[in-house]
C-alpha cells in the first residue's frame, strides 16, 4: 500500500490499523531544539480519543462523574502515546521521531457479521477490489482511528509553529443540521460538540441523542483558521497554498468537501461584493510604535478570499470550511451485497459514533498544521 506519506521537508508516515496491536507516526524533517514530551502530544491525542466525557455547555461537569459524550463511539482506549526517539532532555534532537499509541479496547468479534459482506457508505469494496484482501476488522486503515498518527504529528507540528506566533484553531460551527449562530471561542472546549455557539450545542446533542436512538447518524462542518501566517506562502501555480491545504484536509477520511472564505458563495456574489477592499495596514509588533505605519502590508476590510490570493497567503487570517459526511455505521439495516456478489442485507454493528465533527477537529487542525509548517520550511531552505 502506497500514499501512506505526507509532506516534503517536515514528512510523517502513519502505520497501524484499528483492531492492530498499536497505530502510530514518524516524523523526519523536525528542527532541533523544539520543547516536547509526550504530555504535550497526549494533550491532542486526548482532545480526539473515544470515550470522552461530556460536560455541560457552560463547562459545569456532570454531577454523577461526568457522562460519555453521545457523539462519540463507545469504545474506551486511553489512546497513551510513548515517544520512542527523536527527543532527548524535553527538546527535539532533529533526528527521526517515533511516537506509538497502543490499542487495548478492541472487539474484532463485532465484526465477525460483516466478514464476507461490504458495508454501504466504507471503503470495504474498493479495498477488496484494489488489493484482493481486506481487514474488515473496523476497516483497517481506513478506519478513523488512523488519524491518531496525524493528530500526534500535528502537536509537534504546532510545538514548531508557536515559535513564530502561527496558532490554528478549528471547531464545530454545523452539526447534524443545526448551525451555531454566534461565535464564542472560549466555548469550543467548554462543550460536547467543540462548537463555538454552546446553545447551539446543546441542540446538536439533543438531535444526536434522537439519532442514537433511530440507529442512525448525522454530519456537519468543521471551520477552521490559521492565524499569523505571513504574506506570500504557497506558490502561485500547482503548489498553491489553497491547493495543499484542501488535498491535506481532504485526504481524511470522512471529509467530502471543503471551501475558502466566501467559498461556493462567491458563485452568486459579484465582483464588487466579493474583492477584498485594503486600506494602509498599522504595525503593532515587530519592534515598530503602535499605529506606526507598516509599508506596503495593507489592513483587509473584509476576507472572502479567506486570506489566500493566487494561492499565496495575504497575511490576513486563513479561513476555510470542511464538510464531514454522516457516519457510515449505522445499526439501520440495508441493502449490499456479499463478497461472491449476492444480494443480502446488512445491520452494522459494534461501538460507532454518531457524529463525527469534535472528534474530528483536531484532526483538521493538524493536517493544517502540518501542511503550513512544510511550506515554511520548504520557503525558508529556499531564502
Amino acid at each position: 500500500m502506497a500514499g501512506n506519506t505526507f509532506g516534503t521537508l517536515f514528512r510523517i508516515t502513519t502505520f497501524g490499523e484499528s483492531h492492530g496491536t498499536a497505530l502510530g507516526v514518524t516524523i523526519d524533517g523536525c528542527p532541533a531544539g523544539i520543547p516536547l514530551d509526550e504530555a504535550l502530544v497526549q494533550k491532542e491525542l486526548d482532545r480526539r480519543r473515544p470515550g470522552a466525557h461530556a460536560a455541560a455547555s457552560d463547562g459545569t461537569p456532570d454531577p454523577r462523574g461526568g457522562r460519555l459524550n453521545p457523539a462519540m463511539t463507545s469504545r474506551k482506549e486511553d489512546d497513551s502515546c510513548e515517544i520512542l526517539s527523536g527527543v532527548f532532555e524535553g527538546k527535539t534532537t532533529g533526528t527521526p521521531i517515533a511516537i506509538v499509541v497502543r490499542n487495548t479496547n478492541q472487539k474484532s468479534e463485532d465484526y465477525g457479521d460483516i466478514a464476507f459482506k461490504y458495508r454501504p457508505g466504507h471503503a470495504d469494496y474498493p479495498f477488496r477490489a484494489k488489493y484482493g484482501v481486506r481487514d474488515y476488522r473496523g476497516g483497517g486503515r481506513s478506519s478513523g482511528r488512523e488519524t491518531i498518527g496525524r493528530v500526534a504529528a500535528g502537536a509537534v507540528a504546532r510545538a514548531v509553529l508557536e515559535r513564530d506566533g502561527i496558532a490554528v484553531r478549528a471547531w464545530t460551527s454545523e452539526a447534524v443540521g443545526i448551525s451555531c449562530e454566534t461565535f464564542d471561542e472560549e466555548a469550543i472546549e467548554q462543550n460536547a460538540m467543540r462548537a463555538c455557539d454552546g446553545a447551539a450545542a446543546d441542540k446538536m446533542l439533543a438531535r444526536i441523542i434522537e439519532l442514537k436512538a433511530a440507529g442512525d447518524s448525522g454530519g456537519g462542518i468543521i471551520t477552521c483558521r490559521i492565524a499569523g501566517l505571513p504574506a506570500g506562502l504557497g506558490e502561485p501555480v500547482f503548489d498553491k497554498l489553497d491547493a495543499l491545504l484542501a488535498r491535506a484536509v481532504l485526504s481524511v477520511g470522512a471529509i467530502k468537501g471543503i471551501e475558502f472564505g466566501a467559498g461556493f458563495a462567491a458563485a452568486r456574489m459579484t465582483g464588487s461584493e466579493h474583492n477584498d477592499a485594503m486600506r494602509s495596514g498599522t504595525a503593532t509588533a515587530g519592534g515598530a510604535e503602535p499605529g506606526a505605519p507598516l509599508s506596503g502590508k495593507p489592513d483587509f476590510l473584509t476576507n472572502h478570499a479567506g486570506g489566500i490570493l493566487g494561492g499565496l497567503s495575504t497575511g490576513a487570517d486563513v479561513v476555510f470550511r470542511a464538510a464531514v459526511k454522516p457516519v457510515s455505521s449505522i445499526s439501520i439495516q440495508q441493502q449490499t451485497i456479499d463478497t461472491d456478489g449476492r444480494d443480502c442485507d446488512i445491520e452494522v454493528r459494534g461501538r460507532h459514533d454518531v457524529c463525527l465533527c469534535p472528534r474530528i477537529v483536531p484532526v483538521i487542525e493538524a493536517m493544517a498544521a502540518l501542511t503550513v509548517l512544510d511550506l515554511l520550511l520548504q520557503q525558508k531552505a529556499l531564502r
